[in-house]
């Protein structure tokens, strides 16, 4: 079994076959989907959407580029929300410094109000960082060693900012860019990453895999991702398989 642990699978791009998009998931042996919200919106319905599904869970969470107000205004109804069953991570939730939609320091605040909650949940977070690794380094260092658990989604970080982030105890999502071509850096941070550090995800409906780049990516070509980490690591599928569905296991508890 595999496990797609990001995926956004209440985005319109999914309105006309979402069913279809989890079954064929099932089907390629995908067994768990995680849905992170991006705003309040996507986290409700992102929360709606696993209590419909059982192969389905969700994570709540304010997405870097999404602009909200007052951080108290959201951060009441997401820790709501973060009590709900299912819900077994706060994110999508970091600093994105390469579109720079929002200024820095309110991506910050919002970032460590963030984590501030997932403790109080204990629940581990799914950290989107792009372009500001030393600053999300210096975030979350800050944070209470106790509540260190959590992925950096969709690494793209340097070889340094795995080994730090590894020393402060986060595991790496590795998506589809591992499969194109030119990502020669990237394969060789997941040969180099521990196996049990390693999950699996694609962010559906973005990141499509080289075989189907440019079109719409959905959880079952979660197997390409993993099919890559097999052949940098020189390991079969069902090793690369087992293990990072035992890690997501583990950090999310279902």
């Amino acid at each position: 079994m595999l496990c797609d642990t990001h995926c956004h699978l209440d985005f319109e791009a999914f309105d006309a076959d979402r069913a279809a998009v989890i079954e064929r998931a099932g089907a390629a042996g995908v067994g768990r989907l995680l849905n992170p919200g991006t705003s309040l919106e996507s986290s409700r319905a992102a929360v709606q959407l696993a209590g419909r599904h059982s192969a389905l869970y969700a994570a709540v969470g304010i997405h870097p580029n999404e602009k909200v107000k007052y951080v108290g205004e959201f951060l009441h109804e997401l820790d709501l929300l973060a009590g709900q069953p299912r819900v077994v991570a706060i994110g999508e939730i970091g600093l994105d410094y390469y579109r720079d939609a929002v200024d820095r320091a309110a991506q910050c605040e919002k970032f460590e109000a963030q984590l501030g909650l997932a403790a109080a949940h204990s629940l581990p977070v799914i950290i989107h960082c792009r372009a500001a690794y030393a600053d999300a380094r210096a975030i979350v260092a800050a944070w209470p060693a106790a509540h260190r658990a959590g992925v950096f989604h969709s690494f793209s970080g340097s070889p340094e900012d795995l080994d730090a982030l590894l020393e402060l105890g986060f595991s790496i999502g590795i998506t589809a860019p591992v499969t194109y071509p030119k990502s020669h850096a990237l394969r060789q941070l997941v040969g180099a990453a521990p196996l049990d550090r390693i999950l699996t995800e694609t962010d559906a409906p973005f990141l499509a895999p080289q075989s189907r780049r440019g079109q719409r990516n959905e959880p079952a070509l979660v197997v390409e991702v993993a099919a890559a980490i097999a052949a940098e690591r020189r390991l079969e599928i069902s090793q690369v398989a087992a293990a990072t569905s035992a890690n997501a296991a583990a950090m999310f508890g279902w």
